[in-house]
């Protein structure tokens, strides 16, 4: 019996390599769950729900059978909140689409999640304006160093 592995049904083979190979492959599902569920809720659904939505990413569990699908929701927490419902109603229709498209043994199980960073970036940023002076717009700059100098006047 081996030193490092004390019982004898434990596997101690595990390499980065197989590591890397499931992680990549989790990422490249997830991709593919995110690109067909974003597809199919621009031209597809036809909900009135949902409405100014965006897949932002999506988390997909290590044995591919389970998907959390995180959005983005312009509008209030009402119109968040419909929109959620609308998005698990047609949750069904959803998967059959990702079954379709991304060829695997099983179809994940999808969960939608509200993705509440895009907010929460823009409150950071109202709340950063309010706390800092103002800054020159960027136009302004440009504008300013295209103006000639007095030493560009007389070389001319």
């Amino acid at each position: 019996m081996d030193a490092l592995c004390p019982l004898p049904h434990v596997k101690t083979h595990h390499t980065a390599h197989n590591t890397l190979m499931s992680s990549r492959r989790v990422l490249k599902v997830a991709q593919a769950i995110k690109e067909v569920v974003s597809m199919a809720i621009l031209t597809d659904l036809r909900d009135p729900r949902v409405e100014h939505v965006t897949v932002t990413y999506v988390e997909v569990s290590n044995d591919l059978r389970h998907a959390k699908v995180h959005v983005s929701v312009m509008g209030d927490e009402n119109k968040q909140s419909l929109c959620i419902h609308g998005l698990n109603h047609a949750k069904g229709f959803l998967q059959r689409k990702v079954g379709n498209r991304v060829d695997m043994r099983y179809t994940p199980q999808l969960k939608f999640m509200l993705d509440k960073g895009v907010k929460h970036s823009i409150e950071v940023e109202q709340m950063l304006s309010n706390l800092l002076p103002a800054q020159p717009e960027d136009d302004e700059i440009e504008e300013s160093s295209l103006e000639p100098t007095s030493e560009s006047e007389s070389q001319e």
